[in-house]
């Protein structure tokens, strides 16, 4: 039954309550930023617009709804209470330790999927879920002619069953916005992305309050100028009055029968509405009711009927019934058995490791429709290229703006795909927010960086990646990885497609000759000694490009009669440390050689891993100013060659 006009306020007025009463009781928050989208939101939840089962959040034809003004936190968890699917006295553990309602939304809160807080994020998010529904059908739950569940009604689309048809999933995905973070250039990265991916199925909401934290925005209250903005990039474009329940209710209705566009809904709001003190005002901006000011604001919210309870419509039904229970595809992620195939790599080959990984991701991509490569228009250097030209529909496309390909590739995970981001190594560091934010909501993406260090030779120092490790080593639980050679790359890339989170894989422009052969195996926190004896007076860490340095200073020695342990530091986090102790144990002395800078990387890791051991450490590592050169005049500029390492031996002395 459709919710009438007077009940969409009445909720809008019991979901002010239940801010201003979680917010005071917190001392703090956000409600003057939550009080301005409620009227938006309010609708959007219970006025037949949004399709959600409640009871099962994960259900993958359910609409998804993103928080990118993630400091509205308080009221999402009062549109739920609302709901009736949050009570109120966890609605009371707002901000209090241990509750999963937190300042901003965290996938601790179960009706939110991916971490928002950090603003301009969401709408790339929203852009690869939305993405994922129109042109991925394999992330649809797998089905079991199962009775319904003990305890469950069997009247849910989840209980009963469902399978997708043919033309692919109606679900659509609405995006908050707020008008301060619309200053950021990745928001306008998605917003020109989704326009020529042409995503019907998304929806932003741009909630215009005019106030930023300390004072008015750019724009103001110009939502003209906003509709402009948006419309450029082939978006269609709605402008409200936040306030009005029709206007916003007409809205929405619009926006689903939009086609071939995706839709911004541009709402003209006051910040603090509906609370005098505050409302329109500035100074209020994460600053919560005292106690006094609460009975106050209470006073001037008309009837509250703290029993009502609004109804969110249930997902479209509209597919083949079989009478089945859900099994989310994302829990067979880090199961799937994969076949690594037998490599056609032969020792001595030259190949680079950019190249061994694209090759050895068009095979995963054959074997498995979830994995999908998503790269910034660098795809003939990423060799990512091979997936476009293998399985052309699991290769996205993302132009230059790294920080959208980062929140689209977490889009894309959430429902359940597996992307494989790829760029420059250096140019992920733009994007180091999105990253940081993608491993709080635990986000199955994987990271490939090429062009990484010094030894990419004659394009200089903007286009080396010599900060990568460090920052993907600062991500929580994230594996970062460097192969050395083609075979190490192919197994590494099977490695990290079954790690269920973030993964770097560091890959190297020029060629390296095969060293391994099809039977050796890679396993995420391990290592290779390529060369161990009882007489090594010193040993040798590295990892990539400089793991040839090293064994050619070794074979540089060993005519000398002095023998060196060379260890394969493929695995940087985690490391081997068992491997790394046992080495300065036995030889005494350690020296590390890296293509990165000294601070954060290899070096860094394995001082880490050895301190107590008292063996002599020394770390070889990028520390001038690079220049344009041939690698190898590089690598010998600055000291990470073959000739520093001999030297360093010396220094180190027998």
């Amino acid at each position: 039954m459709q919710t009438t006009k007077e009940t969409l306020e009445n909720l809008a007025q019991l979901v002010r309550y239940f801010i201003l009463r979680a917010t005071t009781a917190a001392g703090s928050g956000h409600p003057s930023s939550s009080l301005s989208a409620t009227d938006l939101m309010t609708v959007l939840f219970f006025g037949g617009i949004l399709r959600f089962d409640l009871d099962h959040p994960e259900y993958p034809l359910n609409d998804r709804v993103i928080f990118s003004k993630g400091h509205a936190a308080p009221l999402l968890y009062a549109l739920y209470a609302a709901a009736g699917a949050v009570n109120e006295d966890e609605l009371l553990s707002l901000r209090k330790f241990n509750s999963p309602l937190e300042g901003h939304p965290m996938p601790t809160f179960r009706y939110t999927e991916v971490a928002t807080g950090s603003l301009g994020q969401g709408l790339s998010v929203g852009a690869g879920m939305a993405l994922a529904l129109k042109r991925f059908t394999h992330p649809v739950p797998q089905w079991r002619d199962t009775p319904p569940q003990e305890g469950t009604s069997g009247n849910s689309p989840l209980e009963r069953g469902t399978e997708r048809s043919e033309e692919g999933c109606v679900s659509r995905v609405y995006v908050l916005l707020g008008d301060s973070e619309m200053a950021e250039g990745s928001v306008w990265e998605a917003i020109m992305w989704a326009g020529h991916e042409k995503l019907d199925n998304l929806v932003g909401i741009i909630d215009v309050n005019r106030l930023g934290q300390s004072g008015e925005t750019m724009a103001g209250h110009d939502v003209d100028a906003y509709a402009r903005r948006v419309a450029a990039f082939g978006w269609e474009t709605i402008i409200v009055d936040g306030h009005n329940t029709d206007e916003i209710l007409s809205a929405y209705r619009k926006a689903k029968g939009t086609q071939d566009k995706p839709t911004m809904i541009i709402a003209k709001t006051l910040k603090g509405k509906g609370v005098s003190c505050m409302e329109n005002k500035e100074g209020w901006h994460g600053k919560a009711l005292s106690v006094e000011e609460y009975e106050k604001a209470l006073g001037e919210l008309r009837e509250i009927d703290t029993r009502l309870r609004g109804t969110v419509a249930m997902p479209d039904v509209s597919y083949q019934v079989s009478g089945s229970r859900y099994q989310g595809a994302s829990d067979q992620v880090h199961n799937t058995k994969y076949v690594i195939p037998n490599t056609e790599y032969k020792k001595g080959d030259l190949i680079a490791t950019r190249k061994a990984y694209g090759e050895a991701l068009e095979k995963l991509a054959r074997e498995d429709p979830r994995v999908v490569a998503v790269d910034a228009e660098v795809k003939n250097s990423t060799f990512a290229e091979l997936v476009k030209k293998g399985t052309p529909q699991q290769f996205v496309e993302m132009f230059i703006a790294e920080q959208n390909m980062v929140g689209v590739a977490v889009g894309l995970a959430k429902r359940g795909m597996i992307p494989f981001c790829s760029t420059f190594a250096a140019f992920f560091t733009r994007a180091f927010d999105q990253i940081r934010m993608a491993s709080y909501s635990k986000a199955n993406v994987k990271f490939v960086g090429s062009h990484a260090g010094v030894s990419i030779g004659e394009d200089g120092p903007s286009q080396m990646g010599l900060e990568d490790i460090a920052m993907f080593r600062a991500v929580q639980d994230a594996v970062v990885l460097y192969p050395s050679d083609a075979p190490a790359t192919e197994r590494l890339v099977h490695e990290a497609v079954r790690y269920n989170g973030i993964v770097y894989l560091r890959t190297t422009r020029g060629a390296t000759p095969v060293i391994y052969g099809p039977e050796e195996q890679f396993p995420i926190g391990g290592s290779k000694t390529l060369r161990s004896s009882a007489r090594d007076v010193c040993t040798i860490v590295a990892a990539g490009i400089t793991l040839f340095e090293a064994l050619a200073a070794a074979d540089t020695l060993a005519q000398e009669g002095i023998e060196l342990r060379i260890i394969d530091c493929y695995s940087l986090k985690p490391i081997d440390r068992a491997a790394l102790v046992r080495a300065a144990q036995e030889t005494g002395k350690i020296i590390t050689v890296e293509d990165h800078v000294p601070e954060g990387g290899l070096g860094e890791a394995v001082a880490e891993a050895i301190a107590g051991t008292g063996a002599a450490f020394k770390s070889l590592a990028v520390r001038k100013t690079p220049k344009s050169g041939t690698p190898a005049e590089l690598l010998g500029f600055e000291e990470i060659d073959r000739g520093a390492i001999l030297q360093a031996v010396r220094s180190l002395g027998q």
